[in-house]
């Protein structure tokens, strides 16, 4: 009669089995993770949830983070008591001839709230958003005469302290800072407990 070897492969997955079996198979599903956008700065890091219920708004900024295409870009405008703004920067063109322009989705109703994050845009007449420049509402009561008008479609959840130090740095009349701040966006998984311990409540619709 053949004996039946089990390599160590196979002895670890029995043992995890058993495990499971002990304390209840539930315990043994890996735990939900949601994606959030990464921004990485010679000043510190920033993680950005993204709304659901942005759908366009969201898929574009993935797709921009995922393809590396803000990693040559900056935060090239920064006010005090007003916004923090990186990626494309602007110009007397303005976004015309940008391949990365996207109707407003303003039914989710999300308002310039203090670390709100929303897509840029020039004054064209269908409030068309550049996905490819966004900003981070800094001022602590909010820019509510700029909703309705601008896309908010994500809210940055740990980092803000950095924000409020970013609007500080000397400018140019521009307000761009003179020491440039880098960017580089990625994606970054986390759990539903490591978003809530940042103090962000995860909107009912994602969980």
């Amino acid at each position: 009669m053949r004996t039946l070897r089990l390599e160590k492969t196979d002895m670890k997955y029995f043992t995890l089995m058993s495990l499971c079996l002990l304390i209840g198979f539930t315990s043994c599903t890996p735990e939900k993770t949601y994606q959030v956008g990464e921004i990485k700065t010679p000043m510190g890091d920033l993680l950005v949830w993204l709304y659901d219920d942005t759908p366009k708004h969201k898929a574009a900024f993935i797709e921009l983070a995922e393809s590396g295409y803000w990693d040559t870009y900056s935060f090239n405008r920064v006010i005090d008591d007003f916004v923090a703004q990186g990626g494309c920067p602007d110009v007397p063109e303005g976004f015309a001839y940008s391949v990365h322009l996207l109707e407003p989705e303003f039914d989710a109703g999300y308002k310039h709230i203090y670390g709100a994050f929303g897509a840029g845009r020039d004054g064209n007449p269908g409030k068309l958003s550049a996905t490819c420049q966004f900003y981070i509402v800094q001022n602590k009561d909010g820019l509510a005469r700029l909703d309705g008008d601008y896309m908010i479609y994500g809210h940055v959840i740990k980092g803000m302290d950095l924000i409020d130090a970013m609007v500080k740095v000397e400018t140019d009349d521009s307000d761009e800072p003179l020491t440039e701040i880098s960017v580089n966006v990625t994606m970054f998984e986390m759990t539903a407990g490591e978003i809530e311990a940042t103090g962000f409540k995860i909107p009912e619709g994602s969980l």
